[in-house]
């Protein structure tokens, strides 16, 4: 069954949410699932820029001037989040409650289903998690997940680049590669996109991929 609940924050420009806010109501809703009071929940919303390292970045992966950087429990290298950019935060019961890497690959079929009614074919990258354009041009990641998984429950999520200032990822080593680069879907379609084109149809294929290991 698909989540009974679908939490949205801050669709438009105007109603950015702070990281940090987001982080404490994330936590407060991730108890509330995994006791059974709440019913799994996806937020969708986007932040002011701010750069999150997960747990396995490393020192020189962050800002090379100094800008802080907010070091969170999830898993994964350093990102960037900013106005453009589409943030989602599944906090879902995992019907196998130890299989993240089955949740990452579907949180990415999702959004490749998403980068290809859009008319971009996206992919699957082997080990590397994301959703990537892969073609002459080289590698390009088009959106990244770094996901915890506490007491059978996710947090965190995946951030897919929808018409950001891309100028951000130049000051880190994003998600920790040197050997490709980034892009949104606005960059591959060479036309603008809205967020709020794109959110209703993140929504439809997360409910799709969602279903498949929630309780």
């Amino acid at each position: 069954m698909a989540p009974t609940a679908v939490t949205r924050i801050a669709l438009k420009k105007q109603g950015l949410v702070d990281y940090e806010t987001a982080w404490a109501s994330q936590r407060r809703i991730h108890d509330e699932v995994a006791s059974g009071t709440r019913p799994n929940t996806l937020i969708l919303l986007e932040h002011p820029s701010v750069f999150t390292a997960g747990r396995r970045t490393e020192a020189h992966e962050r800002p090379m001037d100094g800008t802080p950087v907010i070091d969170v429990d999830r898993g994964g290298r350093i990102t960037w989040h900013g106005p453009g950019q589409l943030v989602g935060y599944p906090i879902v019961k995992l019907k196998q409650r130890n299989e993240v890497v089955g949740f990452v690959r579907e949180i990415e079929a999702g959004l490749i289903a998403v980068c290809r009614e859009l008319g971009i074919d996206a992919e699957q990258y082997c080990e590397r998690s994301g959703v990537w354009v892969r073609d002459a041009s080289g590698d390009r990641k088009i959106a990244a997940i770094g996901i915890r998984v506490a007491k059978g429950v996710t947090m965190h999520g995946f951030a897919l680049n929808v018409n950001p200032d891309m100028a951000a990822f130049s000051n880190i080593v994003p998600c920790g590669l040197t050997d490709s680069g980034v892009t949104s879907i606005s960059q591959e379609l060479g036309r603008n996109i809205t967020i709020e084109e794109v959110s209703p149809i993140v929504e439809k294929h997360m409910y799709e991929v969602l279903a498949r290991v929630t309780e």
